[in-house]
């Protein structure tokens, strides 16, 4: 189970810090565009929020994995270890309570605003779709892909919570 934990962790771990890399590396060039030529690339102004919102998902689900977010435990340190993880895999079972309400909201939310077109990206989406011949880089172009996070976002740490909710489990077991 540690074996399995520490690997989803570092498919989140990647997955935060390829997006904040990328939320970098277009923030960078677009910058240098704009004070060495003169005009930014439209699309290097929306692509980097929309990035960074895949980066928080993966961020926080890594976060949840490692045990290493906010959490309030002014009256959780008094109890004793075992309580403690009782509290904690309640606290799991909540976060999954949570997770599949953001995953609900997120395909409610794509359901009905998810073919939006989304003007900084209508461009380069178009381009790619011209220039490769894939009819799927159109996507691009609408909010979906990126309001995608939010679903994407929801079952990651659903799939967290439940992983370490059985690992409090197998704790409790132990104890």
């Amino acid at each position: 189970m540690d074996r399995l934990n520490r690997i989803v962790a570092q498919v989140f771990g990647w997955g935060a810090g390829l997006s904040m890399m990328l939320v970098f590396a277009i923030i960078f060039i677009n910058s240098l565009r704009r004070y060495t030529v003169g005009q930014s690339v439209q699309w290097g102004e929306e692509l980097p929020v929309y990035l960074a919102a895949y980066g928080v998902m993966f961020g926080i689900s890594m976060a949840y994995m490692q045990d290493r977010h906010i959490r309030f435990t002014i009256l959780i340190d008094f109890l004793s270890d075992q309580r403690k993880t009782l509290m904690f895999a309640l606290s799991d079972l909540v976060m999954m309570v949570t997770g599949v309400l953001l995953v609900l909201s997120g395909l409610a939310f794509l359901e009905r605003r998810g073919n939006t077109m989304s003007s900084g990206m209508f461009g380069l989406a178009r381009w790619l779709e011209k220039s490769t011949g894939i009819e799927a880089f159109a996507a691009l172009g609408t909010l979906g892909v990126y309001q995608f996070s939010l679903i994407l976002g929801g079952a990651m740490i659903t799939f967290a919570a439940v992983l370490k909710f059985v690992e409090r489990l197998i704790a409790l077991r132990g104890n």
